[in-house]
């Protein structure tokens, strides 16, 4: 019989979210005592300062209680990025990642903690966003684009499932192994396999500010999962190109056959115009997707951290670090 776990790190990453300081810590203090009554876990806070501009860390140091850290990253390298630098620094029995903006619930956390606990054969629980409040256009996306990149793949990256998530120790330390610098944690997570399963939820309300995902970030983030996992978008413009030259040879055809057996004369500006435009954009659209799989290649060749740590704060005292392995 495997041993049961003891100990649980939450990892949470932050950026600007100094507002919603006090309340994420007093939800980390419940959940905290939540935890040791019911499961008997040890639990230690590990809290990723992404680049914030304002004094969250600080806010942060200032009410968090029991055993904790907050690992400041020496800019903002992104969610994916400090997720990563949250795992490197853990050591516990579970691991469960959540957000700092309140929208990832205490009663959910317990949720996702309790099947892991339960069941020994589950490696992973990751929470389903069900999303209720997304618009009809959104979700159709959203469907294309898992259709899109699980398509051809030998793992499928499940549909709506983030970063909140409960993993036993040893599926951290795997995931900590995945140094990618353009990183897409949902492929990651998918990627790396184990046994995992899904808990529906519905995410709470911000607390304070706004969502730092624009339309253009979902755009970039949909790209980045692409040009990592999936070379589909190379395929279609494939296939366009293939369907464009087939096109291109039909009209020929009849053009021959219209002059040949009917002297009609060839029409001349439009039909070179549309072919230039057409043949063109196709041309520009393929190099340019082209050289996002080159930018991802390049960036993944370059020997450079991960990440940078400025520092870590531990129970009010900085303690000054220096990149090691740990964030090669």
């Amino acid at each position: 019989m495997a041993d049961l776990p003891k100990t649980l790190d939450i990892v949470a990453p932050f950026f600007n979210e100094a507002p919603s300081a006090s309340a994420f810590a007093e939800l980390l203090a419940g959940l905290e005592a939540a935890v040791a009554g019911r499961f008997g876990l040890t639990v230690h806070k590990i809290l990723v300062d992404d680049g914030s501009r304002d004094d969250g860390a600080t806010r942060f140091a200032q009410a968090l209680s029991g055993s904790w850290e907050v690992v400041r990253l020496s800019r903002n390298f992104g969610k994916e990025v400090a997720v990563l630098a949250g795992l490197d620094q853990s050591r516990g029995d579970m691991v469960l990642i959540m957000d700092s903006d309140l929208q990832h619930s205490m009663d959910i956390s317990l949720k996702l903690i309790a099947e892991l606990v339960q069941n020994p054969d589950i490696d992973v629980v990751y929470a389903q966003n069900d999303r209720r409040e997304a618009s009809w256009r959104r979700s159709q996306l959203a469907r294309l684009f898992y259709s899109l990149i699980n398509s051809s793949q030998r793992f499928d990256i499940p549909e709506n499932a983030g970063d909140f998530r409960v993993m036993r120790g040893a599926v951290a330390r795997a995931l900590t192994s995945l140094r990618d610098k353009r990183r897409f944690n949902k492929g990651l997570f998918a990627w790396a396999g184990f046994r995992q399963k899904a808990l529906p939820y519905s995410p709470e309300g911000r607390a304070s500010g706004t969502s730092k995902w624009s339309r253009l970030n979902l755009i970039a983030f949909s790209l980045e999962g692409f040009t990592s996992f999936s070379v589909i978008p190379l395929r279609l413009i494939s296939l366009s190109g293939l369907l464009a030259a087939f096109a291109g040879a039909l009209y020929g055809a009849k053009v021959f056959f219209e002059v040949v057996f009917y002297g009609i004369a060839v029409p001349g500006y439009p039909s070179l115009l549309v072919a230039v435009v057409l043949f063109g954009g196709l041309n520009l659209t393929l190099l340019g997707l082209i050289g996002e799989y080159v930018w991802v290649t390049l960036s993944e060749s370059k020997d450079r951290p991960v990440y940078i740590v400025r520092d870590v704060v531990r129970s009010g005292i900085a303690v000054r670090t220096t990149p090691g392995p740990s964030d090669a």
